[in-house]
């Protein structure tokens, strides 16, 4: 139990048995999430310091939602059902509002395209390619990214790599000189991502699995290699993996050579029917964006809401 602004919260108590520790066990606690493993729970959720500033803010927002008129989401409400009627139940005009990605999309020009990552993808066999981002914040540690350089070298896999130039210096030597010479990869700082993730070379994106860019790889049907950092990313790699079965999280939790290897052999061997969950849920996210889907309607919603105007009476 614990007092926090004179407010009282019980935190559950978990008895771990054997050699399995708290970050190991899978719990159900969470009306709509059936299980989930404690450890993919952003720290200060159950475990960590319950009294930091994510851990206060949570806390806040978990006694000031139901009192929102509405509450959006950057998401699609077919996506997790069983969530989505959980929460429409406790909250306020629940909306389910995207994918952000698909409803703003635009025919981007290949000029914004500086390094000729489209041109090069174009000379590639469909879906043969790795595609690697881990945003514009996070950055594998050093030995994780000589680690991943190694097994990508060693199988031969080919792929698009989008990392900042400061990060280069901690490649193998002679890495980038060598596969862009043998012309198995390419390591670019900045890349389309959207255009990339949508075009027909690539085969698997490996990812920090921030909730924008699972976003962007479901609406795209690309699988992923999760290597999360902090925040919402464990729990995204778990829906990714367990959940929804398009993907996994690296195994261990970091990059070797043997568990790199292990990821890119599974995902480009993904089973008939995780392919076929994989194209199921990017059919549902661009139907929901379409004029009579989900997200579309939750989102005249939200506009009656904020407005105060009914759609009879603004058409």
């Amino acid at each position: 139990m614990h007092d926090m602004n004179n407010h009282i919260f019980v935190v559950p108590t978990f008895v771990f048995i054997g050699s399995v520790g708290p970050n190991e066990e899978i719990v159900d606690l969470m009306p709509g999430l059936k299980a989930v493993r404690l450890g993919d729970l952003p720290s200060g959720v159950v475990l960590g310091n319950l009294e930091s500033p994510f851990s206060t803010m949570l806390h806040k927002m978990g006694r000031t939602l139901h009192k929102a008129t509405a509450v959006t989401l950057n998401s699609f409400q077919e996506l997790d059902p069983n969530l989505t009627t959980t929460l429409s139940s406790k909250l306020n005009n629940f909306l389910s509002v995207g994918p952000f990605n698909l409803i703003s999309k635009e025919k981007t020009s290949l000029k914004l395209d500086e390094f000729s990552c489209i041109s090069w993808l174009d000379n590639q066999n469909t879906k043969t390619i790795a595609y690697i981002n881990f945003g514009t914040v996070f950055t594998p540690p050093p030995q994780e990214l000589v680690e991943l350089a190694k097994a990508l070298e060693e199988t031969k896999t080919p792929f698009l790599w989008s990392l900042k130039m400061d990060s280069h210096k901690h490649f193998p030597k002679g890495f980038v000189e060598r596969v862009t010479t043998n012309g198995t990869g390419k390591v670019v700082p900045w890349a389309p991502q959207d255009q990339v993730l949508n075009h027909v070379a690539i085969g698997v994106f490996v990812t920090h699995c921030g909730w924008n860019s699972v976003l962007e790889s479901l609406g795209a049907g690309v699988p992923m290699i999760c290597r999360p950092f902090l925040g919402d990313q464990h729990l995204n790699s778990w829906m990714v993996e367990r959940v929804w079965g398009i993907g996994l999280r690296i195994e261990g939790g970091t990059f070797t050579k043997h568990a790199t290897r292990r990821a890119l052999e599974q995902v480009f061997s993904l089973s008939n029917s995780r392919h076929e969950r994989m194209e199921a849920l990017k059919d549902l996210a661009h139907k929901a964006i379409e004029p009579n889907g989900s997200s579309k309607q939750n989102f005249k919603t939200l506009v009656e809401v904020v407005t105060g105007v009914t759609q009879h009476e603004y058409h």
